[in-house]
């Protein structure tokens, strides 16, 4: 496939951003993917990182308009990608969306730097959605993960126990989590 029809890919890292070892980071440089650096990781005001990846795209689209996105999130970028779809006027330019262990934000004991992503997106994604997540994941219950993929629309994925599916996950460059990427936007 040419890069012409296969999606620009997004990676959006979670709070504090992702290491070297993690498998997003590593797929940017097997494949090219773009990672969004927000302005700040530690304290990630939900508006701040919404209007960070809208610039991101809209500075892609400029450059290829007629090529379709794809956003390969971890964590919190999860819910910046529902939050994103609920504002953004360019929705329709995205492929699809692979969503990996979203914390449940209503926990109680959520730490006071994501008190601004308190209230999650509750409706559909207006584009194809693969959330993947484990049975153990310390941030989210695998029953709030499948209510955030009942109220997202998206396809749940259920890997086991492999904690926040991050690099201490041992996953390396999860050729599994890429063949899903590739399954949800249709590309091989």
């Amino acid at each position: 496939m040419t890069q012409a029809s296969s999606p620009h890919v997004f990676t959006l890292p979670g709070w504090q951003g992702s290491g070297a070892q993690h498998w997003q980071i590593r797929w940017t440089a097997l494949f090219g993917d773009e990672l969004v650096e927000q302005h700040d990781w530690m304290q990630p005001l939900r508006g701040d990182w919404i209007t960070r990846l809208e610039d991101v795209v809209q500075n892609q689209l400029k450059k290829q308009p007629e090529r379709q996105i794809a956003f390969v999130a971890h964590s919190l970028g999860s819910h910046l990608v529902a939050s994103w779809a609920s504002l953004s006027p360019n929705v329709s330019k995205v492929a699809g969306a692979l969503l990996v262990a979203p914390p449940d934000p209503l926990q109680a004991d959520l730490p006071p730097q994501l008190h601004s992503w308190r209230k999650p997106v509750l409706n559909t994604l207006p584009f194809k959605i693969t959330l993947a997540t484990s049975t153990n994941d310390p941030f989210c219950s695998f029953a709030a993960a499948q209510q955030l993929a009942r109220n997202w629309g998206a396809e749940l994925v259920n890997i086991g126990e492999r904690g926040h599916i991050n690099a201490e996950s041992g996953l390396g460059d999860w050729p599994v989590g890429r063949e899903m990427l590739n399954k949800l936007t249709n590309f091989n």
